[in-house]
């Protein structure tokens, strides 16, 4: 009794995408299409160390990286506009009165205002951590809250003169 070996027996997962593509379409390629079977060998390749920072300088030079990038380097580099200006009354004028134009002071201090405002989350998320302690939980809480509501009514007073709907 010969039994026989061209049907397979459906074993779910078992024939790989190529299989399958051969099962139906045995005109196409017949038995002259094979997956190799190649063995790689198991090489170990030299591990460098590295002495990692620490996390405090890591998350300073990174609030660094954010500082220069938010004062605008770019756009200092690339339209060079003053430092701050003056009204037709001889004043000093921190802010430029329009959307599209600002004074390096403009930028530093907004971005030391985004810094401030994100050191508020910061805070927000250590207050986490003294979950035993609620009154230094409170604590670190209420200055983070205070933190990100005073940069935020700031930048809000700063966007109001730059779009002319306050004046200084």
């Amino acid at each position: 009794m010969q039994k026989d070996t061209s049907m397979k027996e459906e074993i779910i997962g078992s024939e790989t995408v190529l299989e399958k593509i051969k099962s139906r379409t045995p005109w196409i390629f017949g038995n002259s299409l094979r997956k190799p079977k190649i063995g790689f060998p198991k090489m170990r390749l030299p591990r460098i160390s590295l002495p990692m920072p620490s996390r405090s300088l890591s998350v300073v030079s990174i609030l660094i990286i954010l500082f220069v990038l938010q004062t605008g380097v770019v756009y200092l580099m690339v339209r060079k506009p003053p430092a701050l200006g003056s009204n037709s009354a001889g004043k000093a004028v921190f802010i430029y009165a329009d959307v599209h134009e600002s004074f390096i002071i403009e930028g530093i201090i907004a971005s030391i205002l985004i810094i401030f405002c994100s050191m508020g989350f910061i805070l927000l998320y250590q207050a986490s951590k003294y979950v035993y302690n609620k009154k230094m939980a409170v604590w670190i809480l209420l200055i983070g809250v205070l933190m990100i509501t005073i940069s935020f009514f700031l930048l809000q007073y700063m966007l109001s003169v730059k779009m002319g709907t306050l004046s200084v």
